[in-house]
């Protein structure tokens, strides 16, 4: 399945998630917010609102699941990894 993610260059839980897929071996896409200029911004967080219904972050994709936050054991869920997956 297809990760991809919305994320903070300065924010600890965005780091974590990156952390998370690195440890497990899962390749990944992300953007982040705050890096992007202004206008592109914008656009980012009328699609964030949109999908997840959230403007905090991070926000993942996986699949067609969303998941808003730092949530190791629903990436692990949805993504049918063991239990014990490098968090």
């Amino acid at each position: 399945m297809k990760v991809f993610m919305y994320t903070l260059s300065t924010c600890p839980w965005c780091r974590k998630t990156k952390n998370f897929f690195k440890s497990n071996n899962i390749p990944f896409d992300y953007v982040d917010y705050d890096l992007r200029p202004e206008d592109e911004q914008e656009k980012i967080m009328e699609k964030m609102l949109k999908i997840s219904g959230a403007g905090s972050f991070p926000v993942v994709m996986i699949g067609e699941r969303v998941i808003v936050g730092y949530n190791p054991e629903k990436y692990s869920e949805v993504l049918g990894l063991k239990k014990g997956a490098v968090a």
